[in-house]
């Protein structure tokens, strides 16, 4: 007959035959482990051993410098980055500074071609514009379609800015007046300055920008 296995001996409940087990453990007073040597054993594993108390000085000047450094060249490497990042943000705002600079310019040569284009257009429209002046001082348009288109090339010329200047009685300015002619005429009471007698034509400009003088004859003062 085959004598059982260990395997079914063990199932059966039945020690197995050359397996002895011996608990060599002892149990301190409290309950707590302990080990061979007599003492405590360890405490479990993720449980964090308490550490003494340090007060708030003492931990202070026993934790070294970061990275190793002594305080004198923390406190130079802290300088070195403060004077970095002054100089950064004085780049910046000389960047900001450039660039407001630079957007007034193209703000102000933008409005300065306009202007020439404009003052180019109307330069080639000054002999319609001294036609019209003309007829209308001979009454040529009063009434009809012409003093009508008339109008309008005027209305529509005056959103630019363009103004008629030249009268009798002003005062001689050479920065806006060409004096053709200069006669003898009795000016009025208490006038001390050469002034304009006569407009042989009107004269035009864009603000303060003079596209043509105005052709005048003028009168010295007695």
């Amino acid at each position: 007959m085959t004598p059982p296995s260990p395997a079914s001996q063990e199932r059966a409940g039945e020690p197995t035959p050359g397996f002895t087990f011996a608990d060599k453990r002892k149990i301190a007073p409290d309950g707590s482990p302990v080990s061979s040597a007599g003492g405590a054993s360890a405490p479990p594993a993720g449980t964090a051993a308490a550490e003494p108390e340090l007060g708030t000085g003492v931990a202070d000047e026993l934790a070294p410098p970061a990275g190793g450094l002594t305080a004198e060249e923390f406190r130079a490497q802290q300088q070195a980055s403060e004077q970095l990042a002054a100089e950064r943000l004085a780049d910046l705002q000389r960047l900001q500074a450039e660039y407001a600079n630079y957007r007034k310019r193209v703000d102000r040569d933008r409005a300065t071609a306009r202007d020439q284009a404009i003052a180019s257009v109307i330069e080639s429209l000054l002999p319609v514009l001294d036609d019209i002046h003309l007829a209308r001082q001979h009454g040529d348009l009063e009434a009809g379609p012409l003093a009508g288109i008339a109008d309008k090339l005027e209305a529509t010329l005056a959103k630019y800015g363009v103004q008629r200047f030249g009268e009798p009685g002003a005062a001689f300015d050479p920065a806006v007046h060409d004096a053709l002619m200069h006669v003898e005429e009795e000016l009025a009471e208490g006038t001390e300055v050469t002034t304009v007698v006569g407009v042989l034509q009107p004269g035009y400009r864009i603000g303060d920008r003079v596209l043509r003088p105005a052709r005048v004859s003028v009168a010295d003062p007695r």
